[in-house]
């Protein structure tokens, strides 16, 4: 077994308890929690077989790490403009307008940060070219996004008017599907760019 990996997986689960002591949103957040799950499956199943690249399993991490913050505050409520200020980044006049864009960021971050684990799972379990594994990883990414955003809609049917709002974080905004869509894509494409000009130097060499 991969020993920084462990001690990732760890560190992961060991964040996950402590947010989960005095919960401040309880029925938000363990709804939330099973985006957490899902999440997890690959990280431990990996670790017996310990085939994924390191940065694919970083990446993951760190998302999920993210995610966990996220589910703590349900994202609406994440507190990121203290933090910044209590470690001397900026102070309240720093962040304009009084959205919360914790959810923004997260889209964005699974656009980055799950590109190099879907990219993984192309080539190794698809057994696709790397360019067409590429493209293919990025198609997952928005297909991913599409389906989440439609989850959430889903909730809204089911869920009270205030329960609803309170796990999908719109804060008011119509247009959020959309924007959230556009972040992961957005994070997606980037990533891509970055690892089609790495791919190309290496080519070159």
């Amino acid at each position: 077994m991969d020993k920084t990996k462990i001690a990732l997986l760890v560190s992961l689960v060991v964040v996950l308890i402590v947010t989960c002591i005095h919960p401040i949103y309880p029925h938000e957040q363990y709804l939330q929690h099973i985006g957490t799950a899902l999440l997890l499956i690959p990280l431990v199943v990996d670790l017996r077989k310990n085939r994924m690249p390191r940065a694919a399993y970083i990446g993951l991490v760190i998302f999920t790490l993210f995610h966990i913050i996220g589910a703590r505050y349900i994202y609406s409520y994440v507190p990121y403009k203290d933090w910044a200020a209590a470690i001397g980044v900026g102070d309240a006049s720093v962040f304009q307008g009084s959205r919360n864009h914790y959810d923004r960021f997260v889209h964005f971050a699974f656009g980055v940060l799950l590109f190099p684990y879907f990219l993984y799972v192309c080539k190794s379990l698809f057994r696709q070219k790397t360019l067409v594994a590429v493209f293919m990883a990025w198609l997952i990414i928005q297909t991913g996004s599409l389906i989440y955003e439609l989850f959430e809609w889903a909730l809204t049917i089911f869920m009270s008017p205030q329960d609803a709002d309170s796990y999908n974080g719109q804060q008011g905004d119509m247009w959020d599907a959309q924007k959230d869509m556009a972040l992961a894509m957005l994070g997606s494409t980037l990533t891509v760019l970055f690892f089609l000009c790495k791919y190309s130097f290496q080519k070159r060499h």
